[in-house]
């Protein structure tokens, strides 16, 4: 069976990607940080009810010996890596002249630095096969329209989509995909820290901060779901995108870009 690793994957978008993976008739290795190890035994456990070995790895993306652990333990475990969903993220819901650079570091050891260690060490494992593979990446609407309110974060997802890219010329010849999603609006836990900035940043209450915000800014007037998120993913680490790569998706119900 095809192997993946979701890293992030004790909630939210990463445990939806984990368990459509699962469904698609892949083996997951799931990993977040130690924090979160009760919900991530509780994503494995879903995986295996659905027929499919899962395993729980516990490391933190931003420290180069922790990646290169992750993936060693998932061979190890399953033989091989197929598939490697660098979904794990942070947010800081500041504007630029707010961002201390602890801040934006902070920001940046996870999503950019700790992406690229995920890309590289994939790369690295899948060269190694000599089968090809599927690196994914998660990038955000805030990769094509910058956020104003989360400056650190949004310089990192711009990051993300340019290693995306750059990613996809370096592996073509092995035969390895890069790519990214970009989602919108998602009511998940990063969600809320975003919430309740916009609460205070604009007077209006945190339980309708999220809405409003769909409302305002999306055609479709609906907030994408963790399976939304998760059946774009099934999709790129499918066959059927095998002629995709280099490329950022947006899954966003129609935000108009100005």
């Amino acid at each position: 069976m095809p192997v993946a690793i979701v890293t992030g994957a004790s909630r939210g978008i990463g445990r939806a990607i984990a368990l459509q993976l699962a469904d698609d008739g892949n083996d997951v290795a799931i990993n977040d940080i130690p924090a979160n190890t009760s919900p991530l035994e509780g994503v494995k456990g879903e995986i295996e009810a659905k027929g499919r070995k899962s395993t729980c790895i516990i490391a933190d993306i931003s420290k180069e010996g922790d990646v290169q652990n992750l993936i060693a333990s998932t061979v190890k475990e399953f033989g091989e890596l197929n598939i490697f969903i660098a979904n794990a993220g942070i947010i800081i819901v500041k504007p630029l002249l707010e961002t201390t650079l602890e801040d934006f570091d902070k920001v940046q050891s996870v999503n950019a630095r700790g992406t690229f260690l995920c890309y590289r060490e994939a790369a690295k494992q899948m060269v190694k096969q000599g089968k090809g593979g599927k690196i994914i990446g998660a990038a955000s609407i805030a990769a094509y329209r910058p956020s104003g309110n989360a400056f650190p974060y949004s310089v990192s997802k711009w990051t993300v989509r340019g290693m995306t890219q750059n990613a996809a010329l370096d592996l073509a010849k092995y035969g390895i995909q890069s790519k990214a999603y970009c989602p919108g609006p998602v009511n998940t836990n990063m969600w809320d820290e975003i919430a309740t900035e916009v609460s205070k940043r604009n007077n209006v209450p945190k339980e309708t901060a999220f809405e409003e915000s769909v409302n305002a800014r999306s055609a479709s007037k609906k907030a994408q779901t963790p399976a939304d998120i998760a059946n774009c993913v099934s999709f790129l680490a499918s066959q059927r995108a095998n002629q995709i790569t280099g490329q950022s998706i947006i899954v966003d119900g129609g935000i108009v870009f100005s």
